[in-house]
């Protein structure tokens, strides 16, 4: 193979493994350090947050509405039993999420009730009889992660979802065993390749589905296939140089894939409506099997996959919680923090839990410091000011308005570029049909 053709291959390799590389480091820093205020802890065993988030929180686009509480899962020791608390008809969520980002089951209010419940998560191919076969996860990798979201209306709320996270409880079906673990890549691979080391290293321990096999051994020329010792150690300066140069172009190709379109209308807002929809072949309770939900190229499926783990990593359907972002205002100039802008919404947006619009850097995507403490702003923003017609305008600018009713409304934005998002838990039908549309941002 030629070095045009390695690194063609070794860019649609990076396309394809992000996603694993990129949860599997996240859930090794989860195990090491934690994140933010969710301290470390070990696999099967809930990390729980005890505030909302803040900047300092380094995670991609991390929410400032609900309350945390995230386990790393290892089922290689066999299934685990789920014990969930009645959670009195408020909004949470359990998002199971496999190896490769694949979302394969949700529990909580819209899914399956906010009555107590118990379930059992098992490995893949697991051959055990459950006790109640409709309360069962299938996990289709040893490891996964579960992401618990609880709505916390501020720190007033905090003991109400303290309370519910004391009740959520992990435990193993048949105790005793040792958890494997993530396997270790080779240290002594040059940084430069250390991507591809850690993909070749999980990618073996983590099968994907299985249409996805055959599309993997395309990689073998790239070393990804190896057995034992790495590849990686001790390479050709040429195939290291296409290797390199390859990741590159695939990292490229993700960064490209999370900007809107260039021929976009201004102001517009970029709806993340089908961006999870990548998971084809596992989906458990609380999933949409419907077409709608399922992107029928698989090949486009990778390349959304890798985008959402970029921007979004760990992020639901949009059945879920609709996401949506943009970058410049109505005239389509980039938002920036020199400027000051407003948001009116003329009816509130379609949500049957709640909604919110949080303020993000770029190109980090991290919450941004304030002086006020305000990181997003909705529907359960206490003080909000609304018109007589029951619209609500929004301003977003760096420096806290003087006048009270614009500060009540008041989004605090960075100095420089910055991109907001606008969620939506529980989303109306017409925001899932396409029929809603956000109002663009207008420059003051």
């Amino acid at each position: 193979m030629n070095q045009p053709e390695l690194e063609a291959l070794a860019a649609d390799a990076y396309v394809y493994g992000y996603p694993l590389v990129a949860a599997l480091t996240m859930v090794e820093r989860f195990a090491k350090g934690g994140l933010g205020t969710l301290p470390a802890e070990q696999f099967n065993h809930f990390s729980h947050a005890t505030r909302l988030a803040r900047p300092g929180d380094q995670f991609v686009s991390v929410n400032n509405d609900t309350i945390y509480s995230i386990a790393q899962l290892d089922l290689s020791e066999g299934p685990l039993v789920l014990h969930v608390p009645d959670a009195a008809d408020a909004y949470y969520v359990l998002q199971f999420i496999d190896a490769w980002t694949d979302n394969v089951a949700y529990l909580g209010r819209r899914a399956t009730g906010t009555d107590a419940q118990t379930w059992l998560i098992v490995p893949p191919d697991w051959h055990g009889t459950p006790s109640d076969p409709s309360r069962v996860i299938e996990l289709p990798t040893t490891v996964g992660t579960v992401v618990g979201r609880f709505a916390c209306a501020g720190p007033g709320d905090l003991p109400r979802v303290k309370a519910l996270q004391a009740g959520l409880v992990l435990e193993p079906l048949e105790p005793g065993g040792l958890v494997a673990g993530l396997p270790e890549p080779d240290p002594d691979v040059p940084e430069r390749l250390a991507f591809f080391e850690r993909l070749r290293v999980w990618m073996q321990a983590f099968p994907p589905a299985t249409p996805d096999i055959e599309y993997q051994r395309r990689f073998a020329p790239l070393g990804l296939l190896d057995d034992g010792a790495s590849p990686y150690r001790a390479a050709a300066a040429d195939w290291t140089l296409a290797l390199a140069k390859g990741l590159a172009a695939g990292r490229e190709r993700v960064e490209d894939a999370t900007r809107p379109p260039e021929d976009h209308p201004p102001g517009e807002w970029r709806s993340a409506l089908h961006l999870f929809d990548y998971n084809l072949d596992h989906l458990g309770p609380g999933t949409l099997h419907d077409p709608e939900w399922r992107i029928p190229d698989r090949r486009a499926a990778y390349l959304s996959r890798a985008a959402a783990a970029r921007a979004g990593l760990w992020g639901n359907h949009a059945y879920e919680a609709s996401y949506a972002t943009t970058y410049d205002d109505s005239d389509g100039r980039p938002l920036t923090g020199a400027n000051s802008y407003t948001l009116r919404f003329d009816q509130p947006p379609p949500a049957e839990a709640f909604w919110s619009v949080t303020m993000y850097s770029v190109p980090d995507y991290y919450l941004v410091e304030n002086p006020v403490d305000r990181y997003s702003i909705g529907d359960r923003t206490p003080g909000l000011v609304y018109g007589d017609d029951g619209s609500l305008t929004l301003t977003l600018q760096h420096d806290q308005p003087e006048d009270p009713t614009t500060a009540a409304n008041w989004l605090p934005t960075p100095h420089g570029e910055f991109r907001p998002i606008i969620r939506l838990y529980q989303p109306k039908p017409t925001v899932l049909d396409g029929t809603y549309q956000v109002p663009p941002i207008h420059r003051a």
